[in-house]
């Protein structure tokens, strides 16, 4: 059953994605990718799938891959379902030469892979989502969040809003309230915005939004009726919309409104025609298609009739979020080759390059992407990255998305302390004994 399953995926993705192969004739670095295509998120996941497997095909036709080592990428569709994504691991793990890396695209699938890839000493890169106390690489030597975490985030936003207040001090009897999705991905910015709250004097209001969130009348009732000063929300797919559609029917103030990275794609806002106009997100790189990569992988994919999706949507916000996680995939992989010196690398080796990922400004440049996000240094111990987080806005006249503000830091004297705990809780539950980074 496992052979017949393994088989069927990689059929499916021979014919989908061009750079993927069925049958490596030399050794290949197999990088699995567990994406959604399909189901009630499908509008999300497609575009940030396209950006991942765009960005490894032109690495393949541009460079013959990875300092010259073809890159065997394989998707397993998901319909972001965590029963589907642990099979999916389970059916590619083993695939080609050996899965190096994991993007899981998905909080729930993040969290029951964490063990598993553990255990087989395969890298999980949850970029920006999932277990925030990942974050501690002593106690999960394999998981990886960077370049900043949903922590970092929530209080970046507290900071922004504060900025905008006038200062943290004027926090103090203003309410704020979260939007979230009633799930662990949704649930995760809750304790760093009670600890928050009771450090600037805010009060907060949770609103729980059931999946997949198309009905929100009642929470934005309430929203009209408690009045809050700020919104929140950490939504996905059509949550998201229906979001902006409700709070514009309350008139409330999109420029008071401000969604997590992922409520910050145009299929959240393009729905809402001009109401949408305002409305904020976090981001940690640009959206556009206006840097060299892009380029590149017009040129040597999308002109040979390899590309995955609709050329003229590449540069969208999530199409770029699938390259920038592809990019810090192919630099971690392309690192530990050459820590240890091989062209044929293990996950274990993988691991190594991801803790010595050092992605600067001058790489970024090398790499086509001068400005297109910041530069991440990972280390043992620390896997979540710099921490910072930028606020994007929605013009819809233009029809774009721009920053608005620098990068952020994230509030350490908060967030630092809740991630020591919670990883401290999980190795005691696990009999993990966390490692030593000297």
């Amino acid at each position: 059953m496992k052979f017949k399953m393994l088989t069927r995926a990689l059929a499916v993705v021979a014919v989908a994605l061009p750079v993927a192969t069925t049958a490596a004739e030399a050794y290949e670095l197999t990088i699995p990718g567990t994406v959604y295509r399909t189901g009630p998120y499908a509008p999300n996941g497609i575009p940030w799938a396209n950006g991942v497997a765009d960005y490894y095909a032109m690495l393949n036709e541009r460079d013959g891959g990875i300092d010259g080592v073809k890159i065997n990428y394989i998707e397993c569709e998901t319909a972001y379902n965590t029963k589907q994504g642990v099979e999916c691991y389970e059916n590619t793990k083993s695939a080609g030469s050996g899965a190096l890396a994991y993007q899981p695209m998905g909080t729930g699938i993040t969290y029951q892979m964490i063990p598993k890839a553990s255990e087989d000493k395969i890298p999980v890169f949850s970029m920006g989502y999932g277990r925030t106390s990942a974050a501690n690489g002593k106690v999960f030597p394999y998981i990886f969040n960077f370049p900043a975490t949903y922590w970092d985030q929530a209080s970046v936003f507290v900071k922004y809003i504060g900025e905008k207040e006038g200062g943290m001090d004027k926090l103090k009897g203003k309410k704020i309230a979260l939007v979230y999705h009633n799930s662990a991905y949704g649930k995760e910015p809750i304790r760093v915005l009670e600890e928050a709250a009771k450090k600037h004097g805010f009060e907060l209001m949770l609103l729980a939004v059931d999946h997949p969130g198309q009905e929100q009348k009642a929470t934005w009732l309430q929203v009209r009726r408690e009045r809050p000063d700020w919104v929140m929300m950490w939504g996905w797919g059509v949550m998201n919309q229906v979001a902006i559609k409700e709070a514009a029917s309350i008139r409330f103030p999109m420029d008071h409104f401000i969604g997590v990275w992922w409520s910050g794609s145009e299929n959240d806002v393009m729905p809402a025609g001009d109401d949408a106009n305002g409305y904020l997100s976090g981001a940690f790189h640009a959206a556009g298609d206006n840097f060299r990569a892009h380029d590149d992988i017009k040129k040597y994919v999308y002109d040979s009739g390899k590309g995955t999706g609709d050329r003229d949507r590449i540069g969208e916000v999530l199409y770029n979020r699938g390259v920038v996680a592809a990019m810090w995939t192919a630099e971690a992989i392309r690192t530990g080759m050459r820590i240890h010196n091989t062209k044929e690398p293990t996950g274990e080796q993988v691991r190594d390059g991801f803790e010595a990922l050092d992605v600067d400004a001058k790489r970024l440049a090398v790499l086509g992407l001068e400005g297109f996000t910041y530069p991440v240094k990972v280390t043992c111990e620390n896997h979540q990255g710099p921490g910072k987080v930028g606020l994007q806005q929605w013009d819809a006249k233009a029809k774009k998305w721009s920053f608005v503000t620098g990068f952020y830091e994230p509030d350490d004297d908060i967030i630092q302390p809740l991630i020591a705990e919670d990883s401290a809780n999980y190795a005691k539950e696990n009999s993990i004994t966390p490692r030593s980074c000297n």
